[in-house]
């Protein structure tokens, strides 16, 4: 994270959808649908594997069961590893033994679809999930597991709820999912999905007439932890006034992280359309752009003149594409009239590959020295953690690492996922803060061969990954010391 590291030479190369990507998160499987259907094999990886020799990878053990793997966290108090899954069962790892075992579940919490789950300083869990209601409507939960002194076992009690809210039954009903807490212990930040790709109308088969995002959806909210039974209103306006409303503009950022300075950071995934995906400094009241501006360009949808049939960056791989969604639309919200805040520029040399829009090539921005924000197409970037004790080499020291979870074509543009991007893999970010703006940041591939990696804790010099496909196995990956 310091501006000296920039001296170092960076040379040339490649953003995202949530493999989950453009979709609501586990509708992509449906990328690893298209890759079997494409390639005639299986998409489960052999191990991942180390690009540099000093860092090692080994499997401490394997995840996979009724329900699918997706959130990693530490308990900050001793780093005991925990490992969540989308049925709510919560197991702790033994990293001596690599064994796990069934710590709590739904009869504990009362939480299903979870996709949320951070840990705060003082031990206390918090879980995010999701309910499904009558005329395809949802509504989010929030719980907090706070230890008793005297037992020291958690007692489990709902932080907030939200009102009931329309899906729009399409793959792109993000829902509420990543949750980070603050430094100090005081609140959490909890990311609400859109319920569109990219703006457009989304009337869960003519349930909701003229429907595109409502109050409560891509948007950030921050809540106090000591909160108890919390309503959160689908009302923008009535969210604002309670002080619930911390960003807004954030298409799915399925994934927060605290650097060391203090500063919040959320990977962002983007729409079918091939536009980069984001990493954004996050700050109280900014806006950061959808459905206007979309990884640092804008969405075609909102101009009047807008004809898809001349537009480049449509891949028919895509569903957005294929089911009609981006079209002629006079209607489109007017852009707000207030500043809209950019994306982290990549200046490479690694996940910063783009479709040019007026040829439609493929090109690398590192190598022709173009600003580029943040990571290739259709990456799905999340799993972001931080070397915030400092103990790593100086050449990692106090950066980030981000995961990527859609199958990539490293050559070319066969799948429907990055293209001439590997992805699936751990980049190392070196952040440098440009002024009082922005950041800029370098990314490069240091492991890959992860099977839908899906989230990531760091321990020491240790960083902890969990894979969402293949046999659902947690690594660890272990980076150069001081």
């Amino acid at each position: 994270m310091n501006s000296t590291k920039l001296s170092k030479s960076a040379k040339p190369r490649f953003s995202d959808k949530f493999a989950l990507k453009d979709c609501f998160f586990w509708t992509k499987t449906l990328v690893l649908t298209i890759f079997i259907l494409n390639h005639g094999t299986t998409v489960v990886n052999a191990e991942p594997q180390s690009l540099r020799p000093d860092i090692q990878v080994r499997n401490i053990l394997n995840t996979a069961s009724i329900s699918p793997s997706v959130r990693i966290a530490k308990d900050p108090r001793n780093n005991t590893l925990y490992y969540l899954k989308r049925n709510g069962e919560i197991y702790q790892v033994n990293l001596a033994l690599s064994t796990s075992t069934l710590v709590y579940s739904f009869s504990d919490h009362k939480v299903g679809e979870t996709q949320g789950m951070a840990i705060g300083p003082n031990g206390t869990i918090y879980l995010v999930g999701n309910g499904n209601l009558v005329n395809d409507q949802t509504k989010a939960i929030i719980v907090k597991g706070v230890i008793n002194s005297s037992t020291g076992q958690r007692i489990w009690s709902v932080l907030a709820k939200s009102a009931a809210y329309p899906k729009s039954k399409t793959a792109y009903d993000h829902r509420f999912n990543g949750v980070v807490v603050s430094p100090d212990g005081n609140f959490i930040y909890v990311n609400s999905g859109s319920r569109t790709d990219h703006g457009e109308v989304q009337t869960a088969g003519g349930l909701y007439p003229n429907t595109r995002d409502v109050g409560l959806t891509a948007c950030i909210i921050r809540l106090p932890t000591n909160g108890q039974n919390l309503f959160l209103a689908n009302n923008r306006a009535t969210l604002k006034t309670a002080g619930y409303i911390f960003v807004e503009g954030t298409r799915n950022t399925f994934d927060m992280a605290f650097a060391p300075n203090g500063d919040l950071f959320g990977a962002e995934n983007g729409p079918d359309r091939d536009m980069s995906e984001e990493l954004n400094w996050l700050r109280e009241g900014y806006h950061y752009g959808f459905p206007w501006r979309i990884g640092g360009t804008d969405n075609p949808q909102q101009f009047p003149n807008y004809n898809p049939a001349n537009d480049r960056l449509l891949n028919p791989k895509f569903g957005a594409v294929t089911k009609g969604y981006y079209y002629n639309d006079p209607t489109f919200p007017a852009r707000p009239n207030i500043t809209l805040t950019e994306p982290i520029t990549n200046i490479g040399p690694d996940a910063d590959s783009y479709r040019d829009p007026q040829d439609g090539k493929v090109k690398d921005a590192s190598v022709l020295g173009q600003p580029f924000s943040t990571f290739t197409t259709h990456r799905s970037p999340l799993g972001l953690v931080f070397d915030t004790q400092g103990v790593m080499s100086p050449e990692f020291n106090k950066d980030g690492f981000i995961l990527s979870w859609t199958p990539g074509d490293p050559v070319g543009e066969t799948v429907a996922g990055p293209f001439k991007d590997p992805s699936q893999d751990l980049l190392h970010l070196n952040l440098t803060k440009v002024g009082t703006t922005n950041y800029r940041l370098e990314a490069r591939r240091i492991v890959q061969g992860f099977s839908n990696p899906i989230d990531a804790e760091i321990i020491g010099n240790k960083i902890y990954v969990l894979e969402y496909g293949g046999n659902q196995g947690l690594w660890e990956i272990t980076m150069p010391k001081k």
